[in-house]
């Protein structure tokens, strides 16, 4: 019978997996984004669970910025071109 740590491990890996199609998926690039920050962070967990601290720190270190990145990004893509209404 597998032991506690298995089924941790194997909620926050489908929960992982599920949040990074949900981002590669998504239309909404907000949406995206915020999905792609839960996936990093459940990888963190992953790592850290899995007793390799220096990579969950990497990892949210290196995922904190890149979803900092790219969320400006989807603002200014978002925001950047808006449709004039002509009444």
């Amino acid at each position: 019978m597998p032991g506690q740590d298995f089924f941790l491990i194997l909620v926050i890996g489908v929960a992982t997996v599920a949040m990074a199609l949900t981002a590669v998926l998504q239309k909404n690039l907000i949406r995206s984004v915020i999905a792609f920050a839960v996936s990093s962070a459940g990888l963190a967990t992953l790592f850290f669970v899995l007793s390799s601290a220096y990579a969950a720190v990497l990892e949210l270190t290196v995922g904190a910025g890149l979803v900092a990145v790219l969320f400006l990004v989807a603002l200014i893509l978002a925001g950047g071109e808006e449709e004039k209404v002509h009444a």
